[in-house]
């Protein structure tokens, strides 16, 4: 069913001026001719007919299309652009007004787009042009693929392509060449470039109904860019497909639309129709670059993405691909002031991806500190039982987690916690450089980003590498208790800045918390550090039973109500204090037995 398209506008009569009011508002090297409605030329702010002293370059037609042909005015491309209402051709009168303006002795080039309106127009303003002394070449654009050739005396459409011409000849003109070399140079570029497209929807001109031609699932190949049907309707395809199709076709040695043979190097472009997201417009250009490369053998000098020559609010896109010397690049990538132009990549292109860089941990680290030491020191050996008895402690309570997971969150505490600490002793038994307790500290973290997901796994990752990097910035090789005790707080602080929770929310924090601050007071009384460290792992003990009480203010537990809290303990704090817990308790034994 058809109905009214929705517009940002005021008048729809008034669409076109407005749109050029905004424009040189927007860009101050722009200025129009004060001839609205009648005469909409958008001129060169630096380019006076009286004194130009290059070849001046216009093209235009009818609006709709932007930002061509206006927003590519400026030093280096257009002289200026001839502003037609909204797919029509502009008057001869608004042509001759633009010729007027920013012509100088070195005499005007016309590009036009090969529609019979801008023909006749044009030709005609050039005509009367040279009847009033002005120096006049005109060059046609034909580019389209879509279309079989020899149709009649209409011929190819102008599509796209024709922003490649309109930058060719800007670029000679700026450097100086006559009339006659500008105009040569633009003409063989139309001839190297062709251009087909595919839209998904039918353009809404402004103030009128949105056509339902073409329905659901369906789009249009070598599209009309004033809102008429394409050479054919077909299935929606994915792009890949699409982008095969249309290569095919503009490359077609049955039609020799354009001179290119495998070999030869070419640029291209992927131009957006006005509603197609940037998104699909890269995935276009991901896609048409290695086809080019493998399947057609050329050589993809440029690639130029984004929304150059659109049909209003049409989604969808068209492929432009030239032929391409040395020349052409030159005129491609000479500087411009034309606000629209891209921004191109010259000279070699780097490759497209490198591989994704190693930690420093497995890549700048000797072999021999990425293995397990032959030999355990004592703080090796001791380090060794504390990380065992940890992870041993989780496996063992992998179902009770899971348990009170289900109750209280997404039931899989216990299988993430249970992911994690096999992948810990599966590492630590092949590299964890156990004498050097940083970097044990280190790969215990790099273990836990490989196997542990969920939001676990990221502060568990965040905790093992603040205490990391505060055990790393210590110069003995052997880490005190003391030091031990600031490695356990900088975790803690990291998770609580990083994780948003605090004591009191019902986390793991609840367990590690009190730990710490036991910790801290029992080597601050000086107590030995085994039993500071047992008597902590009771505190962590004690803080995640107490979880119960609390209600949850953080993770999946905070949508569950009180009654259901009160019944079970926190599952990341219990799994929090038995490893700690476990830990504890084998350094203890550690000592004990060394002492005996």
């Amino acid at each position: 069913m058809a109905f009214q398209g929705k517009k940002l506008i005021n008048n729809p009569d008034d669409v076109v001026t407005e749109f050029i009011e905004g424009l040189v508002e927007t860009y101050p090297g722009l200025q129009y001719l004060d001839g609205f409605p009648e005469v909409k030329v958008v001129i060169r702010a630096d380019a006076s007919g009286a004194t130009y002293d290059k070849v001046a370059v216009i093209s235009g037609g009818g609006s709709g299309h932007e930002p061509a042909h206006a927003g590519f005015v400026g030093e280096g491309m257009l002289t200026a652009s001839i502003c037609g209402d909204v797919f029509a051709s502009p008057s001869v009168d608004s042509i001759l007004a633009g010729i007027r303006a920013v012509t100088g002795p070195m005499g005007c080039l016309l590009i036009v787009m090969n529609y019979t309106g801008d023909r006749l127009n044009f030709g005609l303003a050039a005509e009367q042009a040279r009847s009033e002394g002005y120096k006049i070449e005109m060059v046609i654009v034909g580019d389209d693929c879509a279309l079989p050739p020899l149709l009649g005396i209409a011929g190819r459409r102008g599509l796209a392509g024709t922003i490649f011409v309109n930058k060719i000849a800007g670029a000679a003109a700026a450097a100086g060449l006559s009339l006659a070399d500008v105009a040569a140079e633009a003409k063989r570029a139309s001839q190297m470039v062709g251009t087909m497209g595919v839209a998904l929807s039918v353009c809404t001109l402004p103030g009128q109904v949105t056509s339902d031609r073409l329905g659901p699932g369906k789009m249009e190949l070598g599209l009309g860019i004033h809102g008429e049907p394409g050479a054919a309707v077909a299935d929606l395809q994915p792009v890949d497909v699409v982008v095969s199709h249309v290569l095919k076709q503009i490359l077609s040695s049955e039609t020799n639309y354009v001179p290119i043979t495998r070999g030869n190097r070419v640029v291209l472009m992927i131009n957006g129709l006005g509603a197609t997201p940037v998104m699909e417009l890269m995935i276009a250009a991901g896609k048409t670059v290695p086809k080019l490369q493998l399947e057609f053998g050329l050589a993809v000098e440029r690639v130029y993405t984004g929304s150059f020559m659109t049909s209003l609010d049409m989604a969808g896109f068209s492929i432009s691909i030239m032929k391409a010397d040395q020349t052409l690049l030159q005129r491609l990538d000479a500087p411009t002031k034309a606000p629209h132009w891209p921004v191109g990549s010259a000279g070699n292109r780097p490759p497209a991806k490198i591989p994704v860089p190693l930690p420093p941990s497995r890549s700048t680290k000797s072999e021999e500190s990425l293995s397990r030491p032959l030999q355990l020191s004592e703080q090796g050996r001791i380090l060794e039982a504390a990380i065992e008895a940890a992870v041993n402690a989780v496996i063992v309570m992998r179902d009770s987690l899971n348990d009170w997971d289900s109750k209280v969150g997404d039931g899989d505490c216990g299988s993430t916690m249970y992911s994690g600490a096999t992948a810990i002793l599966d590492d630590m038994k092949k590299y964890y450089p156990l004498n050097d307790a940083a970097e044990t500290v280190n790969e215990i973290g790099s273990s836990v980003r490989r196997a542990m997901g969920g939001t676990s796994g990221v502060l568990y990752n965040i905790f093992s590498k603040a205490a990391y990097a505060r055990l790393k910035a210590n110069s003995d090789s052997t880490v005190t208790a003391k030091q031990w005790a600031e490695a356990f707080e900088a975790a803690i602080d990291a998770v609580s800045k990083y994780g948003g929770a605090s004591a009191g929310y019902r986390t793991l924090l609840d367990a590690l918390i009190p730990a710490l601050s036991v910790l801290k007071e029992r080597l601050t009384a000086g107590d030995d550090s085994s039993t500071a460290f047992v008597l902590s792992s009771e505190a962590a003990l004690a803080g995640a039973e107490s979880t119960k009480d609390m209600q949850a203010q953080a993770g999946r537990s905070s949508y569950v109500s009180a009654a259901i809290l009160a019944t079970v303990p926190d599952p990341g704090a219990m799994a929090a204090a038995a490893w700690y817990r476990a830990a504890a308790l084998a350094v203890k034994a550690k000592y004990e037995k060394a002492s005996s």
